[in-house]
């Protein structure tokens, strides 16, 4: 599973045993993408830190044994919770930042819950990207360079999409 969502990862069978057992990860990122649907298509946006700073996303790791050729994998999973006012102009839910200073807890505590909430908006920036960031075979830096003059997302479009309609399960995994 891609993601495990906040609300409910110590109690989901898919997530309580990884959660409780301390099976708990940070996943380094520069950032993620969320994508917003423009008429026919959908255009991507880069969401990270405002002074552009690595950061972290809450994570939960398994080895899980592959049924068909019996090898042992580690995989993990991205906890998410609710959109902050920033990234729920594109989706309703984000993943999990853990700052600095709670990344020790985040990894040791019996139960940090506290920790999954939305990051503070105020901390983070948003910028449209090319569409070329939609296929795994492009690889290049500029991926990441804003385009200038997109219309912007505002609170309230009906636009958004709720990752939790069917059309959410068609949509591509978020980039970490």
């Amino acid at each position: 599973m891609i993601n495990a969502r906040a609300e409910t990862v110590a109690t989901a069978s898919a997530f309580k045993a990884a959660y409780g057992k301390g099976r708990r990860c940070l996943v380094p990122v520069d950032g993620f993408h969320e994508w917003r649907k423009m008429g026919a298509a959908k255009q991507p946006y880069a969401i990270g830190m405002a002074e552009g700073e690595p950061f972290t996303l809450a994570g939960l790791w398994e080895n899980w044994k592959d049924p068909d050729s019996g090898e042992w994998q580690r995989t993990f999973t991205i906890v998410t919770t609710e959109a902050n006012e920033l990234v729920g102009k594109l989706h309703d839910r984000m993943p999990v930042i853990i700052p600095p200073p709670d990344r020790d807890r985040w990894l040791t505590d019996p139960d940090p819950r506290d920790l999954l909430k939305p990051f503070p908006a105020e901390a983070m920036r948003m910028w449209p990207v090319s569409r070329d960031v939609n296929s795994p075979k492009n690889d290049r830096r500029d991926l990441l360079d804003p385009i200038p003059d997109l219309p912007w997302p505002e609170p309230g479009d009906d636009e958004v999409e709720d990752a939790n309609s069917p059309e959410a399960d068609k949509k591509p995994a978020n980039s970490a």
